[in-house]
């Protein structure tokens, strides 16, 4: 009876272990396919994340492809706008009008009689007109001591932008070294840009054949005769460029290229035209150093010329500025201070300076200059 129960016992402890086998057999198996399909969808996984950076890379890569594009077209239209301000004189139309500002130059120098045409031999800019101030200036290659760019960003950014666009700025690059005219181009385009375009801001340069033979004086080897040939150029390069501002603005500032403007110099300006009653005023002097911020009505500036090209060998171009005003408005025997006393309402003086001469260095090889606005 005991041995029955003991075979009973076993037989069921059996059963149930094989039970409990085929259960756990059961559940790895399950088991082991969600690991299967776990490791599938992994697969899968990798699989889309691989896709999807292929995919990304490559829409990168169209991405950058079309932003170069763009660049590029840009850079081309940017190109194209520079090359329709910059301007060959030789390339023009012959049926495009000029002015004939230059043709008094004939009567001068008889060497221009033979010239088909005296004009810039390029000019960069829209070769704007109609505007209220034409602002010149006239450089030449200073060697290491160039204050140009200094200039202009002061002369530019002191002004509005209502000013900027009813005024133009003029570099007369009076300097027959093409490297020099081909570094103003170079900073202007780069760094004026947006002036450039707009057509407040030009380039042009003085043609060799304009001067009269004056090549004796710069052989010499006599500082005197150097510094002579020098004064008559200087005098020479500003009629140039007055004669080619002269029909494009109602007033004329004359400026230099190693200054620095004070702010709201032409809001000044403009006010204090505006201010002064009579309309019959000579010229104003912004600055009381040499040449520096003459301001001349437009219409005037032809006289001016005339007589600067009569007497440009005998003395510098603020000397004859006095002289020119003596001649027209001094009474015969009158000493300059009662004529300059008697005519301070045609000849005047603004107070305080709006420009400051900062240059050291002289364009005369070997000269410096200390001269500042008190």
């Amino acid at each position: 009876m005991r041995t029955r129960h003991v075979n009973l016992l076993v037989a069921l402890v059996a059963v149930l272990l094989f039970s409990f086998s085929c259960f756990c057999i059961s559940r790895m198996t399950h088991t082991g396919n969600q690991l299967t399909n776990c490791r599938n969808q992994i697969s899968e996984f990798k699989e889309t994340i691989l896709r999807l950076k292929n995919k990304t890379e490559i829409n990168r890569q169209e991405l950058i492809k079309a932003f170069n594009q763009m660049k590029y077209k840009l850079a081309e239209r940017e190109d194209a706008l520079l090359n329709s301000v910059k301007k060959k004189v030789n390339a023009l139309n012959k049926n495009e009008t000029v002015s004939n500002a230059f043709e008094v130059l004939r009567f001068f120098f008889p060497h221009l009689r033979k010239v088909d045409r005296i004009y810039p031999d390029v000019i960069i800019g829209k070769e704007k007109t109609g505007v209220s101030f034409a602002l010149g200036i006239s450089t030449v290659n200073g060697g290491n001591h160039s204050y140009l760019k200094r200039t202009l960003t002061s002369v530019i950014s002191r002004m509005t932008l209502s000013e900027e666009k009813d005024s133009v700025v003029i570099v007369s690059v009076a300097d027959s070294n093409e490297d020099y005219l081909k570094s103003v181009v170079d900073m202007i385009t780069k760094k004026f840009k947006r002036q450039l375009m707009s057509g407040s801001l030009e380039v042009i340069s003085i043609p060799a054949y304009f001067y009269p033979n004056i090549s004796h004086a710069k052989q010499s080897t006599d500082d005197s005769e150097k510094l002579e040939s020098w004064r008559i150029k200087q005098v020479l390069d500003f009629c140039f460029l007055m004669l080619y501002a002269q029909p494009k603005a109602m007033y004329y500032l004359q400026l230099e290229d190693d200054i620095l403007a004070n702010k709201m110099y032409l809001t000044k300006i403009t006010d204090f035209i505006h201010n002064i009653t009579s309309n019959n005023w000579f010229y104003i002097e912004f600055s009381v150093l040499g040449f520096i911020g003459k301001l001349f009505k437009s219409e005037d500036l032809i006289d001016f010329v005339h007589f600067f090209l009569m007497f440009y060998k005998d003395k510098p171009i603020d000397l004859l500025l006095g002289d020119i005003f003596q001649v027209k408005m001094c009474n015969p025997g009158e000493t300059l201070e009662k004529c300059t006393e008697r005519n301070k309402h045609i000849r005047i003086r603004y107070k305080p300076s709006l420009f400051q001469h900062v240059g050291i260095q002289s364009s005369f090889p070997g000269r410096e200059q200390y001269f500042k606005e008190i």
